[in-house]
């Protein structure tokens, strides 16, 4: 399987199947990736490899251990190897095809945002919205 960032200068293969997907809910995942969490996936380093861009990877680490490397031209979060083991971590979002994966865990739901919530009950589009001023409407709530 093949994965890129949203630029495609850095491009990585993962040899095998993938397990599944956890979701982290931890302010520094929610400031990393600009969403309620983040999913992905470890893999063992014997089966990874970079095809392309490992020169464009830039890395960020808080001295607490936390590190976020990232496509230093789109800023993509991209794949880096966990501290001190055989594990790579691996962004779900970069993987080109789709895989049969479920999101088994979901990690600091005590710290997760309060506007995170069950989406039932909103507005649900296959696609994209007819245009952004009905996005905004919608955002916006019914009318009184």
């Amino acid at each position: 399987m093949n994965g890129e960032c949203l630029c495609g200068e850095v491009q990585f293969e993962i040899q095998g199947d993938l397990p599944n997907l956890y979701q982290c809910h931890c302010s520094l995942c929610r400031k990393a990736t600009g969403s309620a969490a983040n999913a992905a996936t470890f893999v063992h380093q014997q089966n990874f490899r970079w095809l392309s861009g490992q020169a464009r990877v830039t890395s960020f680490q808080k001295p607490t251990g936390y590190r976020s490397d990232f496509c230093s031209v789109c800023g993509s979060p991209v794949p880096n190897q966990l501290r001190d083991t055989e594990l790579v971590w691996i962004p779900a979002g970069l993987l080109r095809e789709d895989f049969d994966a479920a999101v088994n865990v979901h990690l600091h739901l005590d710290s997760a945002a309060a506007w995170e919530g069950d989406s039932r009950n909103c507005l649900r589009l296959g696609g994209g919205p007819e245009s952004l001023d009905a996005l905004y409407r919608a955002l916006k709530g019914p009318s009184d």
